[in-house]
């Protein structure tokens, strides 16, 4: 496909869905910019490794946001969706972005 990478849509959609909630305080907006980042991140990721690495990315995708809350109780807000969404474009780059 090219373009921008799989990972870094998916991390911008950690990034971006954080940051869309808290400035709007509409917890539901970026819900919808977080499933919009994570549908075109797996959209690319099916298209650049196959169905299987895609599902497990996507899963990785969900657990990263939910993994976000409690890590963000330890480290801070913003700390804990960097992390997350670092750790999210590691992922894609090991199992979708060296090929």
């Amino acid at each position: 496909m090219g373009g921008i990478p799989a990972g870094a849509v998916a991390a911008g959609g950690l990034i971006g869905g954080y940051g869309v909630a808290r400035w709007t305080r509409r917890r539901e907006l970026g819900g919808v910019a977080l499933a919009a980042a994570g549908a075109v991140a797996a959209r690319e990721w099916r298209e650049r490794a196959g169905s299987p690495a895609a599902v497990v990315l996507t899963g990785a995708y969900v657990a990263a946001f939910a993994g976000s809350h409690p890590l963000a109780k330890k480290v801070g807000s913003w700390p804990a969706v960097f992390a997350v969404a670092g750790g999210m474009a590691a992922a894609s780059w090991v199992l979708a972005g060296r090929k």
